[in-house]
């Protein structure tokens, strides 16, 4: 085992194994695995790994939605918030925000401009982007805006500028239609640096009355190269965690802080400059990380939504208000007698996903360039929430939702903790409801993960499913700035999940959360993807979260040390499974002691196996140790091959490691 390690391993982490192992070796008798390959006890579901996503940290604008200008639209609480506007000489009434509210209640504001004899230099809008613009060189970016222009005279110059103020980028924008009507135009020009802080600057020549609204710019190599679209290389990371279902739009901002601040889907949809823009819950929520330019545009929609678990090979799972607000804050609920809209919105978003193009809500999906459905199979009633109101709200979703649409399943809120009387009184009255999943999350320390390895062992196995849709081990507290995605964090939660994954038949699917954060720009940690303006990373816990997605197998296998299930004895955690299309055995194991563990891992009930099998390990003798910017590897996969003999394989699972292996039987 020595020199399978040698060859492939860096060197120091050869001579810490092999230190390891010489010590302990003649010391310790291989320990015995028993693998019963031809008794499998239940099925994996093409859904048992997947992703949740929140617009928090973000996560949306200024995240994977590739936008760069910051307050396009003047929509924030302060209309130029975002801006900087620049004169020279200073001219009162030069750019004034105006209000058609009645005209245009979604998008009420623009800014109105009235030059004379402007040239560079005299009326210059500068955007700062969020936290900076990430511009790269030689890529294109498309500029547009909407305006009206009553008479010819005006010309628009875009310029990128980085930090050191030098110009990387410059277009004309020639304005071609004199109207006193809305028009909307673009122009595409190429970079010639690259920057990661850089700022768009828009300045005027000409005399004239000019109105501007959605100013926009986005690089042109978003994510299937979608105008208007997603960040690429966030959106590369999730898929290639290859998630059996995409969770959204959250999370806390379902709820909202008060009921004038709940996620409303259908405020999302259609044109862009249609959608309302809400402030987001995580711009005030915390004051240690406040966000005072944290909003929610909606440029990343539902249809947005749906469409990128589409791309990504994910299930579509929406989670939609159930007329109460987040009971951390107000606990504002509406009245049952007032519920009516809330379980429309539920039936509506059904039609929107898979209805006809002749229906309704369907033909607006049509309209958006999807005549296909997206066959939704599942939806989430509420977030979070708690208490006999809870219960009585969800009763009324369930039954409407039931007797038009029987093959949706609903997935129900287990409120905010794992254990205690508010979970008991929730996880019995759902249960005697016939609830299709149970929603669990835990944040808690690495600890609670090792000790909680078991918790679905004596679960019961028909009736209502489990969720386990947030979950995250915390290395500092709930809720801390000091939180780190370190190697410890992410080894407990891989011992957690083999506990999940060996309860397959009861857990059927399961999220980490939350998934993206902007290093600059975050409210919550620790979180699975961390970003940048041109850089994204996957931390030590995203690389355990893609290691079991990509080795779901579709049967659990038992798996026993000494006659028992390995969920801690010695510091070992295992669970097994086949996937019976590529014929392979996957065993993932979780070795959190220092020592190296010898076992003698033994394949009952099968004819045959090959003489070499695969193998991909994570390991790191640094509890403390992180992924970074710099170094986005630094504890991550890598692959190998081990021997195999007579159905049995001598494997030494190094100290501080996770792996998962994979051999080919008949």
């Amino acid at each position: 085992m020595i020199e399978m390690y040698r060859k492939r391993l860096p060197y120091l982490l050869v001579i810490l194994i092999s230190v390891q192992m010489s010590s302990i070796a003649f010391a310790q008798a291989p320990k015995t695995v028993h693998v019963l390959v031809n008794k499998p006890v239940a099925d994996v579901q093409p859904t048992m790994w997947g992703v949740f996503f929140e617009d928090i940290n973000f996560g949306a604008d200024g995240g994977i939605y590739a936008e760069l200008i910051k307050n396009r639209s003047f929509e924030f609480f302060k209309p130029l918030m975002g801006w900087k506007v620049e004169q020279k000489p200073f001219v009162e009434g030069a750019v004034t925000v105006l209000n058609r509210q009645i005209e245009n209640t979604a998008n009420p504001r623009y800014l109105a401009i009235n030059l004379h004899n402007a040239t560079k230099g005299t009326l210059t809008l500068i955007n700062e982007g969020f936290r900076g613009m990430g511009i790269k060189k030689d890529m294109q970016y498309d500029f547009s805006l909407q305006y009206r222009l009553p008479s010819k005279g005006i010309t628009i110059h875009v310029e990128l500028i980085n930090a050191e103020k030098e110009t990387i980028g410059t277009a004309v924008f020639t304005p071609t239609t004199t109207s006193n009507e809305w028009n909307k135009q673009s122009i595409r020009f190429t970079s010639t640096a690259t920057s990661a802080k850089a700022t768009c600057a828009i300045w005027f020549e000409g005399s004239g009355t000019m109105d501007i609204d959605m100013v926009s710019l986005f690089p042109t190599d978003t994510w299937k190269n979608r105008p208007g679209g997603m960040r690429a290389d966030m959106i590369q990371l999730l898929a290639d965690m290859k998630p059996g279902f995409l969770r959204f739009p959250g999370g806390c901002i379902v709820e909202g802080f008060d009921l004038s601040q709940r996620y409303q889907w259908k405020k999302t949809i259609g044109p862009i400059e249609n959608r309302q823009l809400l402030i987001n819950r995580w711009n005030f929520e915390f004051a240690h990380r406040p966000a005072p330019d944290y909003f929610q545009t909606f440029g990343l929609g539902f249809f947005e939504y749906f469409q990128l678990a589409e791309d990504i090979g994910a299930a579509p799972l929406p989670i939609l208000n159930c007329g109460m607000a987040c009971q951390f804050n107000s606990a504002e609920l509406v009245p049952i007698n007032q519920i009516d809209p809330y379980v429309q919105d539920a039936l509506d978003l059904i039609e929107f996903a898979n209805g006809d193009i002749t229906s309704t809500w369907g033909k607006i999906r049509a309209d958006m360039g999807h005549p296909a459905p997206f066959n939704l199979t599942m939806m989430g009633i509420g977030n979070e929430n708690w208490g006999p109101q809870y219960i009585e709200r969800l009763k009324i979703f369930q039954k409407a939702i039931k007797e038009k649409y029987p093959y949706i399943k609903l997935i129900t809120s287990a409120g905010t903790d794992p254990e205690g009387a508010r979970f008991d009184s929730l996880n019995t009255a759902l249960r005697a409801m016939n609830a299709d999943f149970i929603d669990e999350h835990y944040y808690r320390k690495p600890d609670w993960f090792l000790q909680n390895a078991r918790r679905y062992d004596n679960y019961p196995r028909n009736g209502t499913k489990i969720f386990a849709g947030e979950y995250a081990a915390h290395s500092v507290k709930t809720v801390g700035v000091d939180n780190k995605n370190n190697w410890l964090s992410a080894l407990s939660e891989a011992a957690f999940m083999t506990g999940l994954e060996r309860n397959a038949g009861v857990v059927q699917m399961a999220s980490y959360a939350p998934l993206f954060a902007h290093a600059d720009a975050w409210q919550w940690t620790p979180d699975l993807i961390w970003v940048d303006n041109l850089r994204a990373y996957g931390t030590t816990d995203y690389y355990v979260q893609q290691l079991f997605s990509v080795n779901k197998g579709n049967r659990v296998l038992p798996i026993t040390l000494n006659n028992e299930v390995i969920a801690g004895q010695d510091s070992v955690y295992a669970s097994a499974v086949m996937d019976t299309v590529t014929k392979e055995v996957i065993l993932k194991m979780v070795n959190l002691s220092s020592n190296p563990q010898i076992l003698s891992i033994e394949l009952d009930g099968v004819k045959k196996v090959l003489a070499k099998g695969s193998l991909q390990l994570m390991q790191n003798n640094n509890l403390n140790a992180i992924n970074t910017f710099e170094q986005p590897r630094f504890v991550a996969p890598i692959s190998l091959d081990f021997p195999i003999q007579n159905k049995k394989i001598a494997y030494t699972a190094p100290g501080y490691s996770f792996q998962v292996l994979k051999i080919q039987v008949k």
